[in-house]
């Protein structure tokens, strides 16, 4: 629940930005999108889904029978329309969750309406869901997550908030996906999480869209004294856009931020990735790894940036892109900022093509050109990503397989 009066003051924000266009990316045309609320049927079972949406999910990593998941949330366009969890952990539709808490210190305060992509997620808000993980409470398996559009020219304007309390601790799998059928749509997705003292977040999405899909995220993280961030991301499919760039604040003694993330950009699509953490902190540190490839006629922009401004933190950021296409284009941009002398800040940047020599030594024990190709690509996209359940891990293992030998 939100006072009238900071309800009032975050309306007139929204409409002095409603035709701010972003500072990176493709600006778009918003009223080529509908918010369109359709009421569709709340359901009481994953496996209630239809046989195509099913599919969807099950290749972002759903877990449809549930098993070995705390709680799950599914939203189709503006509709949630699943939402169960079964420990001290809860995950809601964020319009139960204001009817429940006051949630003043979270809604709006670690993102900022600046653009006209923000602006759409209050305006027109569509649901959105919200997570609280307990004082003390360390979830061993993960809670999962779905936003799905199933229509074509749909927005889903999405606020979601996360909560992970005192020494608590949290695995989440969100994935976002269009089904076959859907080729154009817009997802803006407002995250804001906050980690508590002590607290540990691993946050792991896999994007699976529609080739005429344009992605918007605004997110940003609060990280207190001895918090953890890890966040994975992966996207292997096209999609026309997105324009993402997450931003952690590491405001506690000690606290720690970890961003990896794997794209695959094809056709035409534009793929502009950012990271940015600010090391506020005493000792606090932050990683950036991005593996990037662009094939055909596809733009990979991997932005990294670093602040120090405390004492004794450490921050490295690593790009590495492979391009496979002289009509596609990588663009590395990595940015340190130190604002004392004690600090220890790092970035390496490199792209580049498929090393010749090593094509012609796989070719040399036998390989076709296409087998030898495909090997080096899977061994250049294969990131330990951190904190992720076996189960998981092999799943975004096969779908990198199987995404790199359907190009070849």
């Amino acid at each position: 629940m939100l006072s009238r009066a900071r309800s009032k003051e975050l309306k007139e924000i929204a409409e002095k930005f409603k035709s701010t266009p972003a500072k990176y990316g493709e600006d778009l045309n918003l009223d080529d999108y509908i918010t369109k609320v359709e009421n569709i049927k709340k359901i009481s079972t994953l496996e209630n889904l239809d046989e195509i949406s099913k599919k969807s999910m099950t290749n972002v990593g759903i877990n449809l029978n549930e098993s070995n998941i705390i709680g799950t949330y599914l939203q189709i366009n503006q509709d949630p329309v699943y939402s169960t969890f079964g420990s001290n952990t809860v995950i809601m539709p964020l319009s139960v969750a204001f009817s429940k808490y006051d949630l003043s210190e979270y809604y709006w305060n670690a993102v900022k309406i600046t653009d006209k992509y923000a602006a759409r997620a209050e305006l027109e808000l569509t649901e959105g869901y919200f997570i609280r993980v307990p004082k003390g409470i360390k979830e061993k398996m993960p809670l999962q997550s779905c936003l799905l559009i199933s229509e074509d020219d749909v927005t889903q304007n999405v606020h979601n908030i996360i909560i992970v309390e005192e020494d608590a601790e949290l695995h989440i799998i969100s994935g976002c996906t269009t089904p076959e059928h859907v080729e154009s749509g817009l997802h803006i997705g407002v995250t804001e999480i906050y980690i508590k003292k002590g607290g540990k977040l691993t946050f792991t999405m896999v994007h699976n869209w529609g080739k005429n899909v344009h992605v918007r995220p605004r997110t940003a993280i609060v990280i207190e004294e001895n918090g953890i961030f890890i966040n994975n991301y992966v996207i292997l499919n096209p999609v026309k856009s997105i324009q993402s760039y997450p931003t952690a604040f590491c405001n506690g003694d000690n606290s720690k931020a970890v961003f990896q993330s794997i794209s695959y950009g094809k056709k035409d699509s534009v793929l502009d990735l950012g990271t940015k953490v600010i090391l506020n902190g005493k000792n606090s540190s932050a990683d950036i790894i991005s593996r990037s490839i662009s094939v055909d006629n596809s733009k990979s922009i991997a932005r990294g940036h670093l602040i120090g401004g405390s004492e004794n933190v450490r921050g490295h950021l690593e790009c590495n892109g492979l391009i496979l296409s002289d009509s596609a284009l990588i663009y590395a941009v990595p940015v340190l900022e130190a604002k004392r002398m004690d600090l220890n800040l790092s970035h390496e940047a490199a792209v580049g093509k498929i090393a010749e020599e090593e094509l012609n030594y796989l070719m040399s024990r036998g390989l076709s050109e296409s087998d030898a190709t495909s090997l080096i690509i899977k061994g250049f996209l294969s990131v330990d990503i951190t904190g992720l359940p076996d189960n998981i891990a092999e799943q975004v293992k096969d779908l990198i397989d199987k995404t790199i030998e359907s190009a070849m």
